[in-house]
């Protein structure tokens, strides 16, 4: 098993990683650009002396997925809602006008990074604007490519080698997230179910929560968060502390009537999450949370 680290500014934005099974290569996640997950595949195959067969996408956000055009050849795996919302959330329309809705972006990212005063938040817009800037460069020649197998919960291939589990409990992070398990290895691919220290964004605040603790029973030695450097159990207990500390403030907030102005200006964010990152900071999943008990508590 091979980990593949995003640098930042380099058009990954997310990590990847690669399986060898044996006679043939599996990829897990595509990065941002075509030409990250070009140098992605070349670097496996030149390691491995074996060709690429499989590319895993996660969840549907683009910087797992906009490299899918480099695997074109080869088998790529989804669950069937992932494979729905890549095709809906990510289509590419008029390219002039993507063009020029990017290039506006990136101008008001950029004043916001000069006024930004708090240092994680502003090291984050700082790499947004990095990657979308790489991003840019090639979304003349950007194709969105679908992929060609799905599945619904659980995804076994078996290798020469090794094996692979698929699995997908729900959707936590986004509405459907898939990550890999390698028995052999005791080793996860998790996708951005797992992330270290960043307020990485929220889709079910309930069902993120209830997954991370069903992984937590599965005997992993190694895990390759989808943001950040590879880890342990650690960062499974880490993201179900932050999960649980934001349901508990989102329930006690409407228990207490707070409307949800008074709810952000009164949270006292825990001192050990005060230098994660993220381009909203904390506020984003707690408005997530807020208006999830809305209509959920």
């Amino acid at each position: 098993m091979f980990a593949a680290i995003a640098k930042p500014g380099s058009g990954a934005w997310s990590n990847a990683g690669f399986v060898d099974l044996g006679t043939e290569l599996l990829v897990f996640d595509a990065f941002n650009t075509p030409s990250a997950s070009r140098k992605l595949k070349n670097q496996a195959e030149k390691l491995t002396g074996k060709k690429v067969a499989y590319l895993v996408n996660s969840h549907f956000h683009g910087d797992h997925v906009f490299g899918n055009q480099t695997f074109k050849e080869q088998v790529i795996i989804s669950t069937a809602t992932t494979k729905e919302w890549i095709s809906e959330k990510n289509a590419i329309g008029d390219r002039d006008k993507e063009q020029q809705e990017t290039e506006h972006y990136l101008r008001e990212l950029a004043l916001q990074i000069l006024v930004e005063e708090n240092p994680a938040i502003k090291s984050s817009l700082t790499n947004q604007f990095r990657e979308m800037s790489k991003l840019l460069e090639e979304l003349p020649n950007l194709e969105l490519v679908l992929p060609s197998l799905t599945f619904e919960k659980t995804l076994k291939i078996h290798g020469t080698m090794r094996d692979v589990e698929l699995h997908c409990w729900g959707g936590g992070h986004s509405v459907s997230d898939a990550f890999l398990y390698v028995p052999q290895e005791k080793a996860a691919f998790m996708g951005d179910l797992i992330t270290e220290d960043l307020h990485l964004p929220i889709f079910n605040p309930d069902a993120f929560l209830s997954i991370l603790e069903r992984v937590k029973t599965m005997d992993m030695l190694a895990i390759l968060p989808g943001h950040g450097e590879v880890g342990n159990g650690q960062q499974i207990d880490a993201m179900i502390d932050y999960l649980s500390m934001l349901i508990d403030a989102g329930k006690r907030a409407h228990l207490s009537a707070f409307a949800l102005e008074e709810f952000l200006e009164g949270f006292i964010t825990p001192e050990k999450y005060n230098n994660w990152k993220g381009v909203q900071g904390i506020k984003r999943n707690l408005t997530t949370v807020y208006n999830f008990y809305e209509s959920n508590i």
